[in-house]
Formats: C-alpha cells, sequence, structure tokens
C-alpha cells in the first residue's frame, strides 16, 4: 500500500502529528523516510529524526521547520509525473 505524501503533509501542516505519523511510519521510500524525519523534528526528538533522514541518504537539514515543510512540498511537487 503507497502512502500519500500531499496527505501526510496536509496533515503535518495542520499540526496533526500523530495522524501524519501514523500515515507515514510504515513506509520507506526515500520522501517518507524524509517527512518521518521532519515529523520528528517537529516533536522535537532530533536522534530519531536524524535516523530518518540517513535512512533517505541525507543529513538532517539545519532549515527550520517551515522552510524543511516547503522543501519538502516541493520534492513531492518534482516527483509528480507532467
Amino acid at each position: 500500500m503507497s502512502v500519500d505524501h500531499a496527505q501526510v503533509l496536509q496533515l503535518a501542516a495542520a499540526g496533526r502529528w500523530d495522524e501524519a505519523h501514523e500515515w507515514v511510519q510504515s513506509h520507506a521510500d526515500t520522501l517518507s523516510c524524509l517527512i518521518h524525519g521532519y515529523l520528528h523534528r517537529v516533536e522535537g526528538d532530533l536522534s530519531n529524526a536524524r535516523y530518518w533522514y540517513r535512512r533517505a541518504g541525507q543529513n538532517m537539514p539545519d532549515n527550520t521547520l517551515p522552510q524543511e515543510l516547503q522543501r519538502l512540498r516541493g520534492l513531492l511537487d518534482a516527483s509528480q509525473p507532467e
């Protein structure tokens, strides 16, 4: 079963952390791992966040949470077929 990344990001933006986390936690694709890392940054669990960014092949960014949410939306948009 695939995850609706757009829905997860909407939930995250609305402050619905638990729901967003529930949707994304069982997926291991790159974007899901990045979103999962972002959610743990929001939660304040930085060691867990770093783990999920590493699973996505990236270092945890030092940008702000709003900047990271925007970056993730951009990655989602870039991954959509035209």
